[in-house]
């Protein structure tokens, strides 16, 4: 009790931190306030200064263009100046000319305009002379256009004539092909009578055979080796054949052109002789003793023809005796001419 008593008997102390900090505080929110203030405007001047420089630089680039624009506008006037003084001075030379002329012709008006009349006169006379030569050639042109016209109609007609004329040459070529057709159809039925007379004629005998449409006989029948003299008993065979050649000969129709071709073949061994160099002249020389033989027995010398072929188209291939005595040989074929 005597301890609260002292307290409460003590004198007050002055307390001023609070009220320094109130002080402080609100100092401090003024400042902060004047700060956000001064921020704010610092903003909008410098966005209001950035559009002036916008707008600024869009002033300039105008200017800049409007520059140009005005520097093209004053070249351009001043090449219009230049063109208005090159037609000034044009016009100023015309004029002069006019002038010249105009006293030229007031000084000899008369006389050039007469000359001028003579030389339309003249002009005319020429354009008088050229219709008449365009007039001369317009109908030279006209009757040549008749006789083309008429060239045209013939030849036409001779196209149509000519048409006919083919057709015509294509109907006897078929007439002719069907007529040929036909005599070599009498004539293969004549050679296979000739055949047929022949075989019976001559028997059935090993060194004849009938190869394709020709008679084939062995050189031996006829011929000694390496002569081209006919054999007693070649001549024999050959009376028979010719008998045969008389005999179909009277049957075959006088429009029908046929010879008898006598084909003399060798073999491949060469032969060098005085008298037969080669094997082809022993083969033709037998195909014409043969010939000869046949016409002195009465077989019409128009319708013979001999040919030696030497030992270039052999029968058989090898090279053996019985080959060699194949191919030694004299054909007989009827055909046509």
């Amino acid at each position: 009790m005597a301890v609260s008593r002292r307290i409460r008997g003590r004198a007050p102390s002055a307390d001023y931190w609070p009220g320094f900090v109130d002080v402080m505080a609100t100092l401090l929110l003024v400042l902060i306030f004047l700060l956000s203030i001064f921020m704010l405007t610092q903003f909008f001047l410098a966005k209001s200064i950035t559009g002036k420089d916008s707008a600024l630089d869009r002033l300039r680039a105008q200017i800049s263009e409007l520059t140009d624009l005005l520097a093209l506008e004053r070249a351009e006037k001043a090449e219009l100046q230049t063109t208005i003084a090159a037609l000034n001075d044009a016009l100023a030379s015309a004029e002069s000319e006019k002038a010249a002329l105009q006293s030229a012709l007031s000084e000899g008006g008369s006389e050039r305009v007469a000359a001028l009349e003579n030389a339309l006169e003249k002009e005319k006379e020429i354009s008088s002379d050229a219709l008449a030569q365009v007039e001369l050639v317009n109908q030279q042109l006209a009757a040549l256009r008749r006789q083309l016209a008429s060239l045209q109609a013939a030849l036409e007609a001779a196209e149509a004539k000519d048409r006919e004329a083919q057709a015509q040459i294509a109907d006897l070529g078929r007439r002719l092909n069907a007529a040929l057709a036909q005599k070599v159809q009498e004539l293969a039925r004549y050679r296979s009578e000739f055949f047929g007379k022949l075989r019976e004629a001559l028997g059935s005998r090993k060194d004849i055979e009938i190869v394709g449409d020709r008679f084939v006989f062995q050189s031996e029948i006829f011929f000694s080796s390496g002569s081209a003299a006919l054999s007693r008993a070649g001549q024999s065979e050959l009376d028979k054949i010719a008998a045969a050649v008389k005999e179909i000969s009277r049957d075959i129709p006088a429009d029908i052109n046929w010879i008898l071709r006598v084909d003399g073949h060798s073999d491949a061994a060469p032969i060098a002789t005085k008298e037969f160099p080669s094997n082809w002249h022993l083969s033709a020389a037998r195909a014409i003793s043969v010939v000869q033989y046949l016409a002195g027995q009465g077989v019409p010398r128009k319708r013979l023809v001999a040919a030696g072929f030497g030992e270039h188209q052999p029968l058989a291939k090898g090279t053996s005796p019985q080959d060699y005595r194949r191919n030694r040989r004299i054909e007989f074929k009827l055909t046509e001419r």
